[in-house]
């Protein structure tokens, strides 16, 4: 199993054209259930599925079992989504400040309890719940057991403790344990950056499948190679990746979508040659066809 972007490392219409590429599963940017509740236009829009996203699970985050329930309901009534998935795994502090994401693995009662409320309220096939193993301190295991007890279907770790936020080692032993501690499937995340890494990580834990975030930017063939067993990826079909992109971020968001392309051309480019002397000329370009024009060209 190869899974699309999580929440936050891109934007919507990335992941339409990474699913192209074989991700079994697509979820969503991580949605606040606040702002769920208080029927935010720009939350609802960030629930949008693409057509070609089959199965896709909308990702939630929040502290409160009773807007958890109320966010629950709401996404009950949306056609097109699979699954509902718990983030117990944000490190920033804007959302552990609120009792939310990785907060929670501080508080595995609490865990237990709001995502019982999913597994209860929800009317979707699937529910997930996304984690690290632990705060401060390494609990991989005991956290695994209380999400398999509360009824998740799957679990997504990310082999990092809150404290280790994106830059401490990647405990790949702890997703091992994991995986021959529980019996539902385990997903294997963190630092999972090409082909070769994926096909160690999945031979050294075991887990029934990996979940590429960040290291899908700039290069989404990485589902490609991974599902297909393939090191490298022609020059052509990257070009028509890239350019389905930014079509796909145009129609979505507007003449807007070309400027917010810049920085997905930023990644893009790297190990191209001439490649500074592009982003430079990419920094000031507004129109939608002269942008597109010098990526065929530059590609």
């Amino acid at each position: 199993m190869v899974l699309a972007p999580l929440a936050g490392y891109t934007d919507l219409p990335f992941r339409s054209v990474v699913k192209k590429f074989g991700a079994d599963i697509t979820i969503s940017e991580m949605i606040s259930s606040n702002a769920l509740v208080h029927n935010s236009k720009k939350t609802l829009k960030m629930v949008t599925k693409s057509a070609n996203e089959t199965p896709y699970i909308v990702q939630i985050a929040g502290s409160q079992p009773e807007v958890i329930k109320e966010a629950v309901e709401i996404l009950n009534d949306i056609d097109g989504i699979d699954g509902i998935d718990l983030n117990c795994g944000c490190p920033a502090p804007k959302v552990f400040n609120h009792g939310s994401g990785s907060n929670l693995l501080g508080d595995l009662k609490r865990l237990e309890l709001i995502l019982s409320t999913i597994k209860l309220n929800s009317k979707k096939k699937y529910t997930t719940a996304k984690i690290r193993i632990g705060v401060d301190e390494k609990i991989p295991v005991e956290i695994a057991k209380v999400v398999e007890g509360a009824g998740a279907d799957i679990v997504w770790v990310h082999g990092r403790t809150r404290k280790g936020a994106y830059k401490a080692p990647v405990d790949y032993d702890a997703i091992k344990a994991i995986k021959e501690s529980i019996k539902i499937p385990v997903i294997a995340n963190g630092d999972i950056i090409d082909y070769a890494k994926a096909k160690w990580v999945l031979e050294h834990t075991r887990a029934d499948g990996v979940m590429i975030g960040r290291g899908a930017i700039g290069k989404p063939w990485i589902f490609h190679q991974i599902k297909h067993n393939l090191e490298n990826i022609d020059n052509i079909i990257k070009k028509e990746v890239i350019l389905e992109h930014f079509d796909k971020m145009v129609e979505f968001y507007g003449d807007y979508g070309a400027i917010m392309f810049r920085k997905h051309l930023h990644d893009y480019s790297k190990g191209y040659s001439g490649a500074s002397d592009f982003r430079n000329s990419v920094n000031y370009i507004t129109d939608i066809k002269e942008l597109r024009d010098l990526i065929e060209k530059f590609f």
